[in-house]
């Protein structure tokens, strides 16, 4: 098999939770609420290849823990990644070479801000989002249970989202539309990658991404 990287696109729907308040302050590259973040970071791929491999409908979560301002270099993250177990052989090669940054294009990037690296693992992943970003939800049965509601409030006009552009910190990289949620679920029971909290109401984000590489 040829070393080259191929040519590859991935685009679809990005959300995190964590435990920041709403907003988390790390989407604007301030440091956290309480000075550390955990959370889960939930993606789908609506359409995508990589060389001819297609990933269409595949899924990743990652689990990710840091202290300090991330953006400003004062810490790097320590993440967990879980694939999505219905990926064949050449899927798989290629959503690892993608996440971990070895296929380039943003998540090369991304990489660069993890300093521990606590596996990845194939497993069942469900991924929903309203198509009006009214909600967005991932589950990982027996280990991660994720789900907010898009926030809202007396100002906010009926079917209209709060939403942030052109964010200096955001995750799935420049030229964002971030739309803000309050989590409703937050569960995460994974001691082999040694994550576990459970709580609800904090922030919660959905930005679209639309990758391309090397």
């Amino acid at each position: 098999m040829s070393s080259e990287i191929p040519k590859w696109t991935a685009s679809g729907d990005w959300f995190d939770v964590c435990s920041c308040s709403v907003p988390c302050p790390c989407i604007f590259a301030q440091a956290p609420t309480n000075g550390q973040c955990e959370g889960v970071l939930a993606y789908h791929v609506r359409n995508g290849t990589y060389g001819e491999t297609s990933l269409n409908g595949l899924n990743v979560l990652a689990l990710s823990y840091f202290k300090g301002n991330i953006w400003a270099g004062e810490t790097k993250a320590s993440v967990a990644f879980f694939l999505d177990e219905r990926a064949d052989h050449q899927q798989r090669h290629a959503l690892q070479m993608i996440f971990t940054g070895k296929a380039g294009g943003f998540m090369a990037n991304f990489a660069k801000l993890i300093g521990e690296d606590r596996g990845m693992n194939f497993v069942p992943i469900k991924f929903e989002v309203a198509e009006d970003l009214a909600s967005w939800s991932a589950t990982i049965p027996g280990k991660v249970t994720v789900a907010a509601e898009a926030l809202t409030g007396p100002m906010t006009p009926p079917g209209k989202r709060v939403q942030t552009l052109n964010a200096p910190g955001s995750e799935v990289g420049p030229g964002t539309v971030a739309t803000w949620g309050v989590a409703t679920a937050d569960e995460v029971t994974a001691p082999e990658v040694r994550f576990s909290w459970k709580r609800k109401g904090n922030s919660s984000k959905h930005i679209p991404f639309n990758w391309t590489g090397p």
